[in-house]
């Protein structure tokens, strides 16, 4: 299903449906990022606003974009403040929205709609500040293998929405071609369960300095 429209209906529900991969990944972006320092942050593919506002508690400034009309009306919403700009984007296209440099960018289950990652990195990799932080949330591989994918019920009946199988190296490779560090890795369990496969993946990279010569 069209990612613009899968959206646009699903706010309506988003916030309050049965959701388990929006609550680990909220988790997941908490207990990474708390200990992080940023003044300016990029969220992308910030929905309702729901990571947005943990985020202002951090950030002096945040630039906060998503594909859908319908999840921006609910952020805006919810937050009313003017240190955050909410833009409509699509964020495979040139990214005019952007700022010349972040202290953080942040990308929670957004990554599984777009097909090629290394022209995300290489976007990236341009409005990063030096020693800036990348966080990335995503639906874990092991789960994409078993053929889970981003869906809801509507009145139409259950909408599946168009996601891309990616592999942890479709990360980390593009990212370290791009001039990131990897910081952490970590996987995230329903309930705990590390017997269980696990649901989120969470990457942390950090922009590398600029070598002087």
């Amino acid at each position: 299903m069209d990612i613009q429209k899968s959206y646009d209906s699903w706010s309506e529900q988003y916030d309050t449906n049965i959701n388990k991969s929006r609550d680990l990944e909220a988790r997941s972006l908490r207990e990474t990022l708390t200990n992080i320092p940023f003044d300016t942050c990029l969220e992308m593919g910030c929905g309702t606003g729901k990571n947005t506002a943990w985020l202002l508690e951090k950030a002096k400034q945040i630039t906060a974009v998503d594909f859908s009309d319908q999840m921006l009306t609910k952020a805006r919403e919810r937050i009313i403040a003017p240190r955050v700009d909410f833009i409509q984007a699509d964020i495979t296209q040139p990214w005019a929205f952007a700022k010349p440099s972040y202290d953080l960018a942040v990308f929670s289950l957004v990554l599984e709609h777009i097909q090629h990652l290394d022209d995300i990195f290489c976007k990236l990799s341009s409005v990063i500040k030096p020693g800036g932080y990348c966080y990335i949330g995503e639906l874990h591989p092991a789960k994409q293998y078993n053929g889970t994918k981003a869906r809801f019920d509507s009145k139409e009946g259950q909408q599946t929405l168009t996601c891309f199988m990616h592999h942890l190296s479709d990360f980390t490779t593009p990212a370290l071609h791009h001039g990131f560090s990897i910081e952490t890795i970590r996987e995230y369990f329903d309930e705990d369960d590390r017997t269980s496969i696990p649901r989120i993946l969470t990457l942390l990279f950090k922009k590398q300095e600029s070598s002087l010569t």
